[in-house]
């Protein structure tokens, strides 16, 4: 993610056999490794705060009950990404509601602010909602890939999804975003 660097493989390991021998905050720190993606996957995925926060906790719970199993073929980040991912779509197939944001008043524009600045908040407000408007798979792997900067093969690794699957998404999303934008105007 911009402006973090992953943690390397061998400190990957050096969290898990902390936290597998029973170190006294290793599990922790753990967690606060890995906090941000975990709320970022599940957050764009059921878009409700109060539901991610449950998830994000449920995600954990797993890696806890799991990290026994890791095996270190791919990052520490990589397969808590994976178990996040899962738990927020099993959480999605078992609501079965159409997931909607209510977001936040966006503030008006300042009297003094440039036309430039108030096109600039109402283009960004548009692909916001057109963001918003796509599927949560779809929304989530754009979320990874554009906002996140993501490469391609690790929005693979944390949805669990091939490379080819994640190249479709990414274009037809684009098309939607493309449409949604030209009828917005």
């Amino acid at each position: 993610m911009p402006g973090v660097s992953p943690p390397s493989l061998d400190d990957d390991r050096a969290m898990v056999h902390a936290a597998l021998s029973g170190q006294p905050g290793a599990f922790a720190a753990l967690v606060h490794a890995h906090q941000r993606l975990v709320w970022l996957l599940v957050q764009r995925l059921v878009r409700d705060p109060e539901d991610a926060r449950e998830l994000g906790q449920e995600a954990f719970m797993r890696v806890s009950q799991r990290l026994h199993q890791f095996r270190f073929e791919s990052s520490l980040r990589t397969w808590i990404g994976r178990i996040a991912t899962s738990v927020a779509l099993r959480h999605l197939e078992r609501q079965r509601l159409p997931t909607v944001e209510i977001d936040e008043a966006l503030p008006l524009p300042a009297a003094d602010d440039t036309a430039a600045e108030v096109d600039a908040r109402q283009q960004h407000e548009r692909l916001r909602d057109a963001i918003d408007a796509l599927a949560p798979v779809p929304r989530l792997v754009v979320t990874l890939f554009y906002l996140e900067e993501l490469p391609v093969a690790e929005v693979a690794a944390l949805t669990g999804l091939p490379d080819n699957t994640v190249k479709s998404h990414l274009a037809r999303s684009r098309a939607r975003l493309r449409q949604h934008l030209e009828t917005s105007r």
